[in-house]
């Protein structure tokens, strides 16, 4: 039989359980009034963001089927665009990494496409610049040549890895500063110490080894370098993988939620996606949760050449192969 000190204690736990209840839902309707909120408030600016690839039946001519986002394993191309000394007209990718997200195993892949790799134009889609080219020249033929130049781009990257790009996000320099800063800044462990110019200022950013917090001018300068010799060790392809797996949580961490005024200035002004509002709120509630460490790093192995004059990235077509049956074997084809 119950005390009346039991009784007491009993109904005060229960008015504990009931109060912490309480607060995880009221917690659970704030993210969800979060995300309601942040997919309403950005409709405009995803509105001028948008830009479906124009393709037969609306899916990749690599792929049979359509794919479901969410559902399905997918493919996004992610590129940077360097578009600063053409305000904003063309440009070149300064990056291209292709993403695969398989929701079935939480698996993710990235692999970094090097930007001098030697590709072959038609007159369709690059016009008088129709030949041999760098594959980040393709955003920029494409604009010339009226193909399409995130079509062309696509088109590009798909022919090389023989596998399908379902969907595209473009962002250039001065949105992805902006998004760092919106978030907060990203942390990194920065391995080798090294220096790269700001290009925004001019000025000197000097990273040194160990944990630092980057903000937007410096995340973009930690990416970019390419030219000091510690990228023989400490490559750039290295680090732009260390960038991603650094900011993934916080991108897709619910504090972004309330942040939709900042986040929709960015994407209306700097972002160009084949993403919509609802398909990047679906991608946010599938992957939120998705472990960093099972993020995995694929590589296109090559050498730089010399051909007719031009240094181009030549890939080793026997190790491209392997890394093209990982990147299928993660999108179930």
């Amino acid at each position: 039989m119950l005390t009346i000190r039991s009784r007491l204690e009993k109904k005060q736990k229960s008015k504990k359980k009931r109060i912490i209840l309480y607060s995880l839902l009221f917690i659970v309707l704030v993210l969800l009034a979060g995300v309601a909120y942040i997919v309403k408030q950005s409709a405009d600016a995803f509105d001028s963001s948008y830009h479906e690839l124009e393709r037969p039946d609306d899916k990749s001519p690599f792929r049979e089927e359509g794919v479901t986002i969410s559902d399905d394993p997918i493919s996004v191309l992610l590129l940077g665009l360097e578009d600063y000394a053409t305000n904003g007209e063309g440009g070149r990718t300064d990056t291209m990494i292709l993403v695969t997200l398989n929701p079935k195993t939480e698996q993710l892949t990235t692999t970094l496409i090097p930007r001098d790799t030697r590709v072959d134009y038609t007159a369709e889609e690059a016009g008088s610049y129709a030949g041999t080219h760098k594959i980040n020249g393709a955003y920029n033929y494409g604009s010339l040549s009226g193909y399409g130049a995130t079509e062309l781009t696509v088109s590009k990257v798909e022919e090389f890895l023989d596998v399908p790009i379902d969907e595209y996000v473009t962002v250039n320099f001065t949105g992805f500063r902006d998004i760092v800063d919106v978030l907060g800044g990203v942390e990194i462990d920065v391995k080798e110490g090294f220096w790269e110019d700001n290009i925004f200022n001019n000025e000197r950013i000097d990273f040194t080894e160990g944990v630092q917090e980057l903000d937007g001018e410096e995340a973009l300068a930690f990416v970019r370098m390419r030219k000091r010799e510690v990228n023989n060790i400490y490559s750039r392809e290295e680090r732009q993988v260390q960038f991603i797996q650094a900011s993934m949580q916080e991108i897709l961490s619910a504090s972004t939620l309330f942040k939709a005024n900042e986040i929709s200035d960015v994407i209306g002004e700097n972002v160009m996606t084949s993403l919509n509002a609802t398909e990047i709120y679906n991608l946010q509630r599938a992957y939120s949760d998705m472990d960093s460490s099972k993020v995995e790093k694929l590589n296109v192995p090559g050498e730089d050449q010399r051909v007719n004059g031009v240094w181009y990235f030549i890939p080793d077509e026997q190790q491209l192969s392997e890394t093209i049956d990982e990147i299928k074997d993660n999108l179930e084809i």
